[in-house]
C-alpha cells in the first residue's frame, strides 16, 4: 500500500484520512512542510517561532480534516488554514487587529490584462521582490508571496484569501507597482 498511496493525489489521501487512515496524514505533511515553512518565512518576517506556527497549521488541518471537501484542492484548503494562523500570530504579536478598509474588494476593477510572460530571469525578479517584501503592506505582500514564491494561480489565491479574483489581480498589480517604486529608490 505504501508505494501506491504515495502516488495518490492530495485529495485522495485526505479522503483516506477522513475515512480513518489517520497515519496517512504524515504523507500530506511531508508534501507540504517545506512549502508551509517557506510561506511562513516570507509572511512572518521577523518571527522566531515560524516552525511552531507551521506545526500549528498542520495540527489545525488534522483536527479539521473532516471539514475538507475532497472535490476541492487540498493545497488551497491548507494554505487558507496557514493564512489564518499567520494572521493570528501577527495579531497576537502586535496586539493590534489587522482589520482595514479594503478598497480593493469594495471597488473592484476588471481583471488586469497584464500577463506575466514568465520572465526569463524569474530568480532575479524573486530576489528583488524578496528584498522589498518587508516594506509592503500585508494586503499586497501576501498575494505577491503566493503568486511569485508559491506559484499559485489567481483562483487559488482568491480561494485562500477569500477575495474575488479581480481583487487578487489588483493587489498583485499594485504590489508590483510599489515594489518597482521601492526598487527604483534604492
Amino acid at each position: 500500500m505504501g508505494q501506491e498511496v504515495s502516488q495518490q493525489t492530495d485529495e485522495e489521501i485526505a479522503r483516506l484520512v477522513q475515512s480513518g487512515n489517520i497515519e496517512l496524514f504524515g504523507i500530506l505533511i511531508e508534501r507540504y512542510e517545506e512549502k508551509m515553512l517557506r510561506y511562513g518565512k516570507k509572511f512572518l518576517r521577523g518571527f522566531e517561532d515560524i516552525e511552531d506556527i507551521v506545526q500549528d497549521v498542520f495540527i489545525k488541518a488534522y483536527e479539521n480534516i473532516q471539514s475538507f471537501d475532497a472535490k476541492r484542492k487540498f493545497s488551497s484548503w491548507l494554505y487558507r488554514i496557514a493564512h489564518n494562523e499567520f494572521v493570528n500570530a501577527i495579531k497576537k504579536k502586535s496586539k493590534n487587529p489587522l482589520f482595514f478598509f479594503d478598497s480593493d474588494t469594495l471597488f473592484p476593477h476588471p481583471i488586469s490584462k497584464e500577463n506575466s510572460n514568465k520572465e526569463a530571469n524569474r530568480g532575479e525578479l524573486n530576489k528583488i521582490i524578496d528584498k522589498c517584501l518587508d516594506k509592503l503592506n500585508l494586503k499586497y505582500r501576501e498575494p505577491i508571496i503566493l503568486y511569485y514564491f508559491e506559484e499559485l494561480s489567481y483562483k487559488e489565491i482568491a480561494d485562500i484569501l477569500h477575495i474575488p479574483i479581480g481583487t487578487v489581480s489588483i493587489r498583485l498589480k499594485r504590489g508590483k507597482e510599489i515594489i518597482k517604486k521601492i526598487y527604483d529608490q534604492e
